[in-house]
């Protein structure tokens, strides 16, 4: 038996999960259960237990924004290698997978492909291996398999899968492919159980698809196999050549290729699937109490049922409420009914309008070398967290408005500040004025927890002077 590759396509925004999700930390990269675990990362975890199934390393697919945090997220799984294939523009879903399919076949046509989206919840793991040992026999024999949800109710939001001719008593031919219907149509489906809903999950050989990709999407072929041909390893991550990519035509995967092609077979599931599309979808699928309140973090309910509510801080408390959203963020609240969240998406236009950082930025975000988190901010400060991992190390850098004061929490740090070097540890600190060329590293076997307390008449960002950098950034 081949290898199984799982490829993770985790680019998209996510704005409908504002304002957890965000353009710099998107609902893929969220811990939107008590597991303390990404959505990313629990599509990697419920990978694992797939009896006799040689799962090789995956190769997850995003941009370049999102690097960083991929990488952290895969460390912590102890599955990052370099492995981060780096989309430099997004072209769709039938570019991202042709250049993981090109890259296995490098090592072997007959490697097969598991097409996984990042931001997918699935609760019953134990369906969802049973359709992927299922569909293995039907991959090895060079067909494309699609797994279909079987739909609980005429749902309007997803595009459907007829299923024609049984192979088996799971697996079918794809008749053909279905936009998304209207009420009336949907409803028509769900009474036929022919129709499944399309999950976007898929299986084949690398060297298959790439076959019907280049008969059926010749450009697209050629455009993906000059980008990674052109490619370049950096650390974690393959750079695809950008003036190739740039040229490819960006399409889904659908209409590239299953949606014409004669190897298309589907594997309907009951895997209690959800894309986690809206507030209202996440509700669904999580475990409530007994007034069907769905509580994250924080939260004191009376006389209230049928509530989404999250808190990431502070204290949140409901009287009366009914078949509400409340999401409360360490800088914006949001409250909705669950009839209207699909009307988030209106907030963060608005947002965008008014040129307000909510809609973009979050309160944490991620570096190669770890993490930096806002603590507090006004006029003339900021104080943020960061964490340092062992070995790792901020670029040598100076800055021209504002000086820096670091507190050690927790951990060691060698600091280097203009001709002086020493070290830090536990509730030590030091001061480095503006102008000062600086850096540190964590040479302790332990995370490095540090406080940083900026002041000065401008404090963004972009007042980074990169004199050396072991990342490479500029």
């Amino acid at each position: 038996m081949p290898k199984l590759i799982p490829v993770i396509m985790a680019g998209g925004t996510g704005s409908r999960l504002w304002p957890m999700s965000r353009e710099s930390f998107p609902k893929q990269f969220l811990s939107l259960d008590n597991s303390g675990f990404s959505l990313l990362q629990q599509t990697l975890q419920r990978l694992s237990g797939l009896d006799g199934v040689d799962v090789a390393a995956p190769l997850v697919i995003c941009n370049e924004e999102h690097r960083f945090l991929v990488a952290e997220q895969l460390r912590e799984l102890d599955l990052l290698a370099t492995n981060i294939i780096l989309e430099p523009v997004g072209r769709n879903t039938a570019p991202a997978v042709a250049l993981a399919a090109h890259l296995a076949v490098e090592e072997d046509a007959d490697n097969i492909l598991l097409v996984l989206a990042a931001d997918h919840l699935i609760k019953k793991v134990d369906n969802f291996h049973q359709a992927i040992n299922e569909a293995l026999q039907f991959a090895v024999n060079e067909q494309l398999v699609t797994f279909g949800i079987i739909p609980q109710h005429p749902e309007t939001g997803y595009g459907y899968i007829k299923r024609g001719s049984a192979l088996s008593d799971s697996c079918f031919n794809v008749e053909s492919f279905v936009e998304k219907p209207c009420l009336e149509k949907a409803v028509e489906y769900l009474a036929s159980g022919d129709y499944s809903w399309n999950s976007g999950m898929f299986m084949f050989k690398a060297g298959t698809f790439l076959q019907e990709l280049e008969r059926l999407s010749g450009d697209i072929f050629t455009a993906t196999q000059q980008s990674m041909v052109a490619s370049q390893r950096d650390m974690n991550f393959i750079r695809v050549d950008r003036e190739s990519f740039d040229r490819c035509p960006s399409d889904s995967i659908d209409y590239a290729v299953m949606e014409k092609t004669q190897a298309a077979v589907v594997i309907p599931i009951d895997a209690g699937w959800s894309d986690v599309g809206s507030w209202s979808s996440l509700w669904e699928v999580s475990e409530k109490d007994g007034q069907g309140n769905v509580n994250m973090g924080e939260v004191i309910a009376i006389n209230s049922s049928n509530n989404y509510i999250s808190s990431e801080g502070a204290l949140v408390a409901t009287i009366g409420l009914d078949n509400v959203v409340v999401i409360n963020t360490n800088d914006a609240l949001l409250i909705s009914h669950k009839e209207h969240v699909q009307d988030v998406k209106k907030v963060v236009d608005e947002l965008k309008k008014r040129n307000l950082h909510h809609y973009r930025q979050h309160s944490s975000s991620y570096r190669p070398w770890g993490s930096i988190s806002d603590i507090d901010c006004g006029p003339r400060y900021q104080v943020k967290k960061l964490i340092v991992h062992p070995g790792h190390g901020l670029s040598v850098q100076r800055h021209v408005h504002r000086a820096e004061h670091w507190v050690v929490v927790s951990g060691t740090a060698k600091v280097d500040v203009d001709d002086s070097t020493f070290y830090l540890s536990e509730n030590q600190s030091t001061f480095i004025p503006a102008g000062s060329v600086h850096t540190l590293e964590n040479t302790g076997k332990i995370d490095l927890e540090m406080i940083e307390v900026r002041s000065g008449s401008y404090l963004e960002e972009d007042d980074i002077e990169r004199l050396h950098d072991r990342y490479g950034r500029a």
